[in-house]
Order: structure tokens, then C-alpha cells, then sequence
């Protein structure tokens, strides 16, 4: 078997939402992500660069891996991820390499940003 450029890196997360629109408005305002829909219960999502999901069809579950998420201009990702409803959990704090803070989405998902600058 030949050993692609997506060899060992992340493909896809999936997050189980009690609203995939709430969350595609909450994710498009924050991060201009967008969104392909494959029916009722399942939204794919992309920045990009990386691909991921919404779905209704199990229950929300909180927690699990952090997600990352990299931003050049942290303090104005942090103005637009709080305008579209998230809840800051960690103010920026400086780490070997950066900075960075820590966010619950609308369904009680922490994630973070992170800025080398």
C-alpha cells in the first residue's frame, strides 16, 4: 500500500451538536468556515484545508480531544469567536512557541487558538 501526503495527519473531527444550523452560523461567523449538507442529520465542514462534520444523529458529548485551531491575529479571532456566542474558559496565556486561549462553543466543546505571535 503506497503511503499518501495525508499519511498519519488528521482527516476529519467530528462533533455531535444538538443544532447543526446554530452551529454552522456559530462556526461560519467565528472562522469563515463552510459547509456542505448530506441530509438532515449531517453537515461536512471545511476550512480549507481540513474537513470535518456536524451531526445530530448521537448525543452531545462534551469533551474528548482539544482541537486547535491557529490564527495570525489572535486578539481579533478571540473578538469574533466571543461576537458569535462562545464562552472564553482560559484568557490568552503565553506558552513555549506562543499564545493562546481556550473557548467553549454553543454546545459545551473546548477548543483553542493559538498564535505564534
Amino acid at each position: 500500500m503506497a503511503i499518501t501526503s495525508r499519511d498519519r495527519q488528521i482527516d476529519n473531527i467530528e462533533f455531535n451538536v444538538a443544532d447543526i444550523a446554530r452551529s454552522k452560523a456559530f462556526y461560519g461567523s467565528a472562522f469563515d468556515w463552510t459547509f456542505t449538507d448530506y441530509g438532515p442529520t449531517y453537515s461536512e465542514f471545511t476550512d480549507g484545508r481540513l474537513t470535518g462534520g456536524f451531526t445530530t444523529g448521537e448525543a452531545v458529548r462534551p469533551g474528548g480531544p482539544l482541537v486547535i485551531l491557529y490564527a495570525d491575529d489572535l486578539a481579533k479571532t478571540q473578538l469574533r469567536v466571543e461576537a458569535a456566542g462562545a464562552t472564553i474558559i482560559r484568557p490568552v496565556f503565553a506558552f513555549p512557541g506562543g499564545r493562546r486561549f481556550h473557548f467553549l462553543d454553543l454546545d459545551g466543546y473546548e477548543l483553542a487558538v493559538w498564535s505564534a505571535q
